[in-house]
């Protein structure tokens, strides 16, 4: 996974920061669209539309099926989360 990649899903397109902080609550625990929809305060459509654009890039991957299907960070975004997390901070600055 490339930095460049992660400053342009995080900083550069639209929803950004939603997808970072579903990132960041990914990193704790696993969860399903609704518990997250609940824990960030946001639609569950706005998360569903940020939890396929993060599975489309390999950022997460889930188990179960459907509504039940829980979401957690690829192996990939695990090996980079230090470079996720210079890009957040870098981007909660501005």
């Amino acid at each position: 996974m490339r930095k460049v990649f992660l400053w342009w899903l995080i900083t550069g397109s639209k929803g950004g920061e939603n997808r970072a902080r579903i990132i960041l609550e990914l990193k704790n625990r696993p969860y399903n669209a609704n518990k997250l929809a609940e824990k960030l305060s946001l639609d569950y459509k706005t998360i569903r539309h940020h939890i396929d654009v993060l599975m489309e890039n390999a950022i997460i991957k889930s188990t179960g099926e459907k509504y039940g299907a829980s979401y957690f960070l690829s192996d990939e975004m695990e090996e980079n989360y230090d470079t996720f997390m210079e890009i957040w901070e870098e981007f909660k600055k501005d």
